[in-house]
């Protein structure tokens, strides 16, 4: 049923513009952006189509507007569209079709980003593997090969958007087109040919008259007329190469990316919004998010080395498409006070007024209309300030803070003043999956590289990625060796050195050893073996989490024991070298050939019931049913108790896991300063804890009634740990200033049931721990409650009037309430 809505809903639109949508014209000026005429300031969040669901892509985008975007920005991932050369796929969570004309019937605009390299901490940075073994290639340079691909795939997408009209020239979303990706930043290394290819990706994409401007970011000698556009925590002192061009911030940093045995990265709200306002009280025309929601690495799409399935970013829109608060609330507000000034920001003049301290007033006026609109920055990391703007008043500017007054006099917004509530959420077990689960498990075959028979031979230790072609995360090194009489088969070692991510080795099918480096960098296996008189066989797995995806060169980074060396280290001094041995070679796993992933494929294999020797294995399966959570709760599976693999929920895989991977136990605190620039360890939480432990499982994965959960663990993990989980909003919390007005809302279906705390006056703390402070109205538990207790949402004003007293102007009054949530 809601296939066919959706499906009806984009047939009707696509009719109504085939007879009715006119093009759009998309100029721009220094100071802003023109649509049609209309000067506009446009503000963007980026949500990467392959990192969501399409069933998910209505409400993500639904959300976007009503945070107050006017465009959603997204990549064009090359790999997951062209796996194979000239073998394409745009199905499912691929329609990018799809998901540019579900924006457009939103009333949002489109900002494409082709690249075709993404970056993106994407696997590989999202160029097909096949493009590397092309004799010749050379990628991201003035080589002839590559660039006859990147025109092929970019001139395709350009093509496919045209056809369904998607451009605005055509009454189509896309107002904005990107080629090529953060370049400036690694292009020195590639010297003459590094300007020579920037030049052609210019030409080319110019070529492609697609009627509207194109973007490069990072890119500080864009030729002309392409854009050149910033991409960082803080962008108010970029200035673009051409006077001319708008000053853009393509990806502003909301968080950061998290690697395996990373903390969890944290960009405060108040910090996100001082980069805004900074940005467009210097001249800005253009802000995106990066991320406006993160999503999930599903599959084996994640980069690397090490970058962890969740793509969580800390955006305003969470992993599982929850509102991230007080981050999208916050900017909500943002938006809607620099909507405020939109006219005269984009056709008024601009002046500075530096009022020492590091605070400065920015007036934008229209002498001929008398239209004024400011910024009060106060960019100091520790000072607060009061400023006197005479006869458009006094203002207090707390430290690292911008203030926002319309008509120059009336404060709309400051940047450290959050507003909005604070949502934390709780995991539930839910009513259908009480019980245990009951699990099934069978070994990884092995019997045939553990005897050292592979696929193919090769007289040297190959480059891995180049030879899975990316088919797997694994690959085996097997070789036979003879020992005579010159070699003492007493205290040997075995010794590789391998360029990552994991080493697992076995000589004679005995295990003996498993390394990966906590980078994910090359490192030095060195184990004591035991050989056999005469023949004995070495097998050895490596294992890639996540290809390279970023650096001058990064694609020729090599991964696996690409030329080892690999020695045999004997008793006196006797170290003989197999690295030109004969080695034979297999890709992926036998489970991964027999598809065991896969319910259909995995009832052909003889499943055992789970045993106390089965646990703590490493190269096993294991298998187990579980029901459909009721409700529309988001859906996690928690790995607690499992070592390293991957997951697969109904044959669809959900992503690595590795829980067993634990994050520092330092850098962390309950307090975190806003002030001062950001960095990603800045603000960290999670210490001491696995990097991940919850795995999202999108609902359109999930069937009716019964589905099936299928792991490959790697290096051993106990799955009678592992269970299945909703996401419910559990507590909610608001800490609002005089003046403002307070929202609190719970999630749909479940309604505020308690306050757990209430104060107006000058209450202390944050959520989880507030408390009174030197005064409060003694009610004001009893009007809170009064107002929002057994309803979804509420809003309160949060004035002296509300709350019974005659002026609170003067005490600086905030109003702090600790609610809970429960099904209703």
């Amino acid at each position: 049923m809601f296939n066919l809505h959706w499906s009806v809903l984009l047939l009707i639109a696509a009719l109504a513009c085939s007879s009715f949508c006119t093009g759009e014209n998309v100029t721009y000026d220094s100071n802003a952006i023109i649509i049609n005429g209309e000067r506009r300031i446009i503000l963007s969040g980026s949500i990467h189509y392959p990192r969501s669901t399409e069933y998910m892509w209505p409400d993500l985008i639904q959300k976007a507007k009503d945070g107050g975007l006017d465009a959603i920005e997204t990549y064009i991932f090359w790999d997951r569209h062209e796996p194979q050369q000239r073998k394409y796929d745009f199905s499912g969570n691929l329609d990018f079709i799809k998901f540019f004309r579900l924006i457009q019937n939103a009333g949002l605009y489109v900002v494409m980003r082709i690249g075709p390299y993404v970056c993106a901490e994407w696997n590989y940075g999202g160029f097909p593997l096949w493009l590397h073994n092309m004799p010749g290639v050379q990628l991201r340079t003035d080589n002839q090969v590559y660039k006859n691909e990147m025109q092929t795939f970019t001139t395709k997408i350009v093509n496919m958007c045209k056809q369904a009209n998607l451009f605005a020239s055509q009454g189509g979303p896309i107002i904005l087109a990107q080629i090529e990706n953060e370049y400036g930043n690694v292009m020195t290394p590639y010297g003459n040919a590094g300007k020579t290819y920037i030049n052609w990706c210019a030409q080319m994409a110019e070529s492609l008259n697609v009627g509207v401007p194109w973007i490069m970011c990072q890119q500080k000698d864009a030729p002309q007329p392409i854009i050149d556009t910033c991409n960082g925590y803080y962008c108010d002192n970029f200035t673009p190469n051409n006077p001319n061009s708008p000053k853009m911030f393509t990806e502003n940093w909301v968080g950061w990316f998290k690697k395996w045995g990373d903390k969890d990265p944290h960009r405060t709200a108040e910090d996100v919004a001082f980069s805004v306002a900074r940005f467009f009280q210097s001249g800005g025309v253009f802000n995106n998010y990066y991320m406006y929601h993160g999503g999930t690495n599903f599959g084996r799409t994640s980069g690397g080395p090490f970058i962890t399935t969740s793509y969580d970013y800390d955006a305003p829109l969470d992993e599982y498409g929850s509102l991230n608060q007080p981050k999208w609330g916050h900017l909500k507000q943002l938006h809607a006070s620099i909507k405020l000034g939109e006219k005269i920001l984009t056709n008024g003049t601009r002046s500075n007024q530096d009022y020492g301290g590091s605070v400065t007033l920015t007036k934008f006026s229209n002498p001929s209309t008398g239209e004024r609109f400011c910024f009060l920055s106060n960019t100091n990391g520790s000072n607060d300030a009061t400023i006197d703007l005479q006869t458009d008043g006094k203002y207090f500017v707390p430290a690292w803070s911008v203030t926002i007054l319309d008509g120059c006099n009336k404060e709309v917004y400051n940047t450290a003043k959050v507003n909005s509530q604070t949502s934390k959420f709780v995991k539930e077990q839910n009513e259908k999956n009480n019980a245990k689960l009951l699990w099934t498990w069978t070994p990884e075959p092995m019997k045939d590289t553990l005897q050292g028979k592979g696929k193919f031979k090769a007289n040297r230790l190959l480059e891995q990625k180049g030879t899975t072609v990316d088919a797997s995360d694994y690959l085996w090194y097997m070789t036979h060796i003879e020992t005579n009489a010159t070699f003492s088969l007493r205290n040997v070692s075995l010794q590789v050195s391998t360029k990552g991510h994991v080493l697992h080795a076995f000589v004679n099918k005995r295990y003996i050893g498993s390394q990966w480096k906590s980078d994910g960098q090359s490192f030095v296996f060195e184990k004591p073996i035991l050989l056999k008189p005469r023949k004995n066989i070495i097998t050895l797995l490596s294992a890639t989490v996540g290809l390279n995806n970023y650096g001058a060169f990064y694609d020729t980074v090599p991964t696996g024991i690409d030329g080892g060396p690999i020695y045999l280290i004997g008793g006196g001094n006797v170290t003989v070298d197999l690295s030109s041995n004969l080695w034979s070679y297999k890709v992926g796993l036998n489970g991964e050939m027999k598809k065991l992933y896969d319910p259909t494929f995995s009832q052909k294999k003889k499943w055992r019931a789970l045993n106390k020797k089965s646990i703590g294995r490493r190269m096993t399966w294991y298998k187990t049913n579980f029901k459909t959570p009721s409700g529309t709760n988001p859906v996690a599976l928690d790995m607690q108790g499992m070592g390293k693999g991957q997951a697969w929920v109904n044959g669809v895989s959900i992503g690595r896991f590795w829980p067993s991977f634990i994050s520092g136990n330092d850098s962390c605190s309950a307090n975190c300063d806003y002030r001062g620039g950001y960095n990603p360890k800045k603000c960290a939480d999670n210490c001491g804890n696995p990097s991940q432990r919850w795995y999202h499982v999108p609902r359109s994965f999930l069937s009716n009634d019964t589905n099936t959960l299928i792991l490959f663990e790697e290096i051993g993990g106990n799955p009678q740990q592992v269970s299945i989980q909703t996401i419910a909003l559990g507590t909610i919390c608001g800490n609002a200033y005089e003046g403002s007005t307070l929202e609190l809302s719970c999630q749909e279906g479940r309604i505020i049931s308690e306050i757990q705390f209430a104060s107006y006056g000058n209450p202390d703390g944050k959520c989880g721990s507030f408390k009174k402070g030197s005064w409060d109205v003694t009610n004001s538990t009893v009007l809170v409650e009064k107002t929002c207790v057994g309803v979804e949402n509420c809003t309160i004003d949060v004035s002296a009037r509300f709350f019974g007293v005659e002026n609170a102007t003067n005490l600086s009054a905030r109003l702090a309430v600790q609610a809970l949530c429960s099904n209703n």
